[in-house]
């Protein structure tokens, strides 16, 4: 549908079996991107034994006739940051696709104000918003001074768009990187890049558990609690089901196409009706 061929992707938090990482990567190689994939950890789900992390999204990339890396670094750091773009740029030539979607861990984030720790709350802002300014920063000086645009995709939540009890922190930095979004947009707009964020529901991910285990009440058992999540919230979407990272990915790979080029500063809410703004 959409041709990226020749371009070259950088996509963090890629290394979930079932998380929207993985989603967006294979699908920007499904459209002939070459693609670098990122997460904290090689694997960082290492006590699945049916998941290998980035080096199986790498193989899958790689087997779509496309090439790929994969490299270990903290989002939040900016010492590893610039040496993944500098990894890139050495394997492939160039950077046009930045998807910035790696998250903090989440779960014990998910609590009242009065109970939140400060180390947790700084956690999720290094994670969600600093790093997303560390590897916009690092790619859009890479963009800038090779020309010819390109495109940013910051990851943002519904909850960027509203807040909601026990998740400050999370609705907090989300926001954040709605208005740092929109700003950058403007700042880089002269030079053809786009930059827009994407602002998913919940999505069916490995994530769910975290979150569940966190805020349903009760002593039901983790798979109970997520089962029971995932009901309550799918019943109050219009649409009447939760989000898969494929719905996600499809809009992302939009966003990095020619097709999206009149498009900046936005932030598409993916939430099957629920948040319609």
């Amino acid at each position: 549908m959409y041709d990226l061929n020749g371009k070259v992707a950088i996509v963090t938090g890629v290394g979930g079996k079932n998380g929207i990482g993985r989603a967006i990567a294979t699908r920007l190689a499904e459209e002939r991107a070459d693609v670098v994939v990122n997460d904290l950890t090689e694997r960082p789900h290492s006590d699945r034994t049916d998941w290998d992390g980035l080096a199986q999204v790498v193989a899958e990339i790689e087997a779509l006739g496309q090439r790929s890396l994969g490299v270990a670094a903290d989002v939040s750091n900016a010492d590893q940051v610039e040496n993944m773009v500098r990894q890139a740029v050495e394997a492939f030539g160039r950077i046009d696709i930045l998807v910035n979607n790696a998250g903090a861990a989440a779960g014990p984030d998910r609590v009242p104000v009065v109970e939140l720790e400060e180390a947790i709350w700084d956690r999720v802002h290094q994670v969600n918003i600093k790093g997303t300014f560390l590897c916009c920063r690092a790619v859009a000086r890479h963009m800038i001074d090779r020309g010819g645009g390109g495109k940013i995709i910051n990851m943002s939540s519904r909850l960027g768009k509203r807040g909601e009890a026990q998740h400050a922190a999370y609705c907090a930095s989300k926001f954040a990187v709605v208005g740092f979004t929109q700003s950058l947009a403007m700042e880089l707009a002269p030079h053809q890049i786009n930059v827009n964020a994407l602002c998913p529901g919940l999505v069916d991910t490995e994530r769910i558990d975290a979150i569940a285990s966190a805020i349903m009440p009760g002593n039901s058992s983790a798979a109970e609690k997520r089962e029971q999540m995932v009901q309550k919230v799918a019943g109050q979407i219009p649409l009447a089901r939760l989000a898969q990272s494929a719905d996600v990915a499809r809009t992302a790979v939009f966003l990095a196409s020619h097709e999206a080029d009149y498009l900046t500063g936005l932030s598409v809410s993916i939430a099957g009706g629920l948040e319609m703004n």
